[in-house]
């Protein structure tokens, strides 16, 4: 496994890095039969420090887990064990969907954009309709079946996802419902 280990305005000694990848690699072989890589990234906020983890799988899905701890060594550590939770639950279906799948997901391409927020008062009318776009990045839209694309958004904890359905090539959403139970939906 590939692990990428860097901080956000935190020098990372040798000593983390080692740890990181004995405590993550047995963490992540144990539930997961091939993981291909890893990047884990250390931030601080405020007295805090932060712990993200992102594990891509051979599957072509991606587990993710977030921490914060007063120490950095207590957010990895609480973070793994977030990671180590998550793949567990989905031990079975990541398994029965590894037997299902012959080949790795198929990835597309896409364009991602970040929207200014109006932040001015509901009296004033906008200038124009046009949103100010704050960003761009590129994001990848993976092929899936609807049960695959259910694990990979709750592996990645995501209110939401888009992906192209496997049956009909068509793209679809999945998202968390207020109630608790998962929307889908698939254009005609």
């Amino acid at each position: 496994m590939r692990y990428q280990i860097s901080g956000k305005q935190i020098d990372i000694g040798e000593a983390l890095r080692t740890h990181v990848e004995q405590g993550l690699g047995d963490a992540v072989r144990k539930y997961a039969e091939r993981p291909t890589d890893a990047q884990v990234v250390f931030s601080k906020s405020a007295h805090e420090y932060v712990c993200e983890a992102t594990v891509h799988l051979s599957t072509g899905l991606t587990a993710q887990a977030k921490a914060h701890e007063t120490e950095i060594y207590a957010a990895f550590e609480a973070c793994c064990e977030k990671m180590e939770k998550q793949l567990r639950r989905y031990k079975r279906r990541l398994k029965d969907h590894h037997k299902d799948r012959t080949e790795p997901v198929e990835i597309f391409g896409a364009s991602s954009y970040i929207l200014a927020s109006e932040t001015d008062s509901e009296d004033q009318e906008p200038d124009s309709l046009q949103p100010i776009i704050v960003a761009e990045m590129e994001t990848n839209i993976p092929s899936l079946s609807v049960g695959e694309a259910v694990m990979q958004m709750e592996l990645a904890g995501a209110p939401v996802l888009i992906f192209r359905n496997e049956n009909k090539k068509g793209l679809n959403v999945v998202y968390r419902r207020d109630d608790g139970n998962i929307g889908w939906i698939d254009p005609q």
